[in-house]
């Protein structure tokens, strides 16, 4: 299972986190042995549970300890031609050109759209066509700002931060974050200088997410709860859209607080959001989905199912999903990690053929993340594994270049 270079990854994020071999033993519950093989190189895979209880330890994701996605550089030396277009869009030359006038076809209503249009083709993991248009949605962005009336200037900034948040969401995504960071750093300057008051703490809730990618976990459980706290001592919840962000930050600080090892206290945030998102229908309905955070009743439960899985509660997991419906603004992008988990939990209960009919699934409906995530290749490769492979396995493996 795992990369080739599982042990290497994991003997870089043990001394990140400043741990001792037989430290990381003692958090993880992993045998001090199976560490020192899989570090040695000894051993080049290990089954899920295994990687799960070892990423525990580390205090990352599980994603973080299997590696980059398909296709990706860990290096940061190969970026193509339309990431490199990207990271100049987020971090102008030196000296380099002001802003030109807006022509005549300019109007801030067709720059929303054309961001709007970025994030539905990000959750679809169109990521080629993002970072395609990505530098002209900042460099368009970036003009607004210095252009027209006061009130357009800021709706300008608006616009701009959500185009640099996106930026950071399509930098984590290609194993870039301190790019992302960067990324949303400035889309926070922009929010600070807007004229939208949800924007700052969608913004902060990116960078937890990122945060949590880097292992960072205190840190981003104490942005996610001082911005969530913020919006309800300035009464910005009291609306659909506000209640979609403070939601999300929620979720955010339980995801963060379960990784930490408070899983009780994880759920007890989660039981909040699941009560408040309730409340998504009896207000008036707000603007456009796709410039808002992720959050309904549907993804409170996808989370909790995730929660489940990754901390040793599969059956609890499958409950949780058996017969979930999910709302029609849930983006796709949630769909596959709920896929993916219900996947992981068939395989750590051995029901590998229901592993196998979820992820047939999954491929039907979201074949770009499926290639994407490298634990659906992880998944596979446990599979693979098994002394009897299930029907449908081979053209799953082919799928995604998993080998014997």
């Amino acid at each position: 299972m795992a990369k080739d270079d599982l042990g290497r990854t994991l003997r870089r994020l043990r001394r990140l986190a400043s741990l001792t071999q037989e430290e990381l033993a003692d958090r993880s519950g992993v045998s001090l042995d199976v560490i020192r093989q899989l570090e040695q190189r000894r051993k080049h895979s290990a089954r899920l549970p295994t990687l799960h209880a070892l990423a525990n330890g580390l205090g990352v994701e599980l994603t973080t300890l299997l590696g980059d996605p398909p296709a990706v550089s860990s290096t940061g030396e190969s970026d193509g031609p339309r990431f490199v277009a990207v990271r100049r869009a987020i971090m102008p030359v030196l000296w380099g050109p002001e802003p030109e006038v807006p022509g005549p076809d300019f109007t801030l209503d067709k720059l929303r759209g054309q961001i709007a249009d970025g994030w539905t083709q990000y959750h679809a993991a169109e990521f080629d066509a993002v970072m395609k248009s990505l530098p002209d949605l900042i460099s368009d962005a970036r003009t607004a700002t210095a252009w027209g009336e006061d009130h357009d200037r800021r709706a300008g900034f608006a616009a701009l931060g959500k185009a640099l948040q996106l930026a950071g969401h399509v930098a984590v995504r290609m194993g870039k974050t301190d790019l992302a960071l960067t990324s949303l750093e400035r889309a926070i300057d922009a929010a600070g200088k807007s004229s939208d008051p949800l924007l700052l703490p969608m913004v902060v809730n990116s960078m937890a997410w990122t945060y949590q990618r880097q292992g960072r976990l205190e840190d981003a459980l104490s942005i996610a709860l001082r911005a969530a706290a913020d919006m309800v001592e300035e009464g910005l919840d009291g609306t659909v859209d506000g209640l979609k962000v403070w939601g999300a930050l929620t979720m955010s600080a339980a995801t963060s607080a379960a990784r930490s090892g408070d899983y009780d206290r994880a759920a007890e945030m989660m039981e909040t959001a699941e009560k408040e998102a309730a409340r998504l229908s009896k207000l008036p309905q707000g603007g456009d989905n796709r410039m808002v955070s992720v959050f309904s009743p549907s993804s409170v439960r996808i989370e909790r199912v995730r929660l489940a899985v990754q901390y040793g509660h599969p059956h609890d997991a499958l409950s949780l999903a058996k017969g979930m419906r999910l709302s029609k603004d849930t983006p796709p992008s949630w769909r596959t990690w709920l896929l993916l988990d219900v996947a992981r939990a068939h395989t750590d209960i051995g029901d590998a053929a229901g592993a196998v009919k979820t992820l047939e699934s999954l491929r039907r409906v979201a074949p770009t993340w499926m290639q994407h995530h490298t634990l659906a290749v992880a998944i596979v490769r446990d599979l693979w594994a098994l002394p009897n492979h299930p029907p449908g396995l081979g053209p799953l493996a082919e799928f995604l270049g998993v080998s014997e």
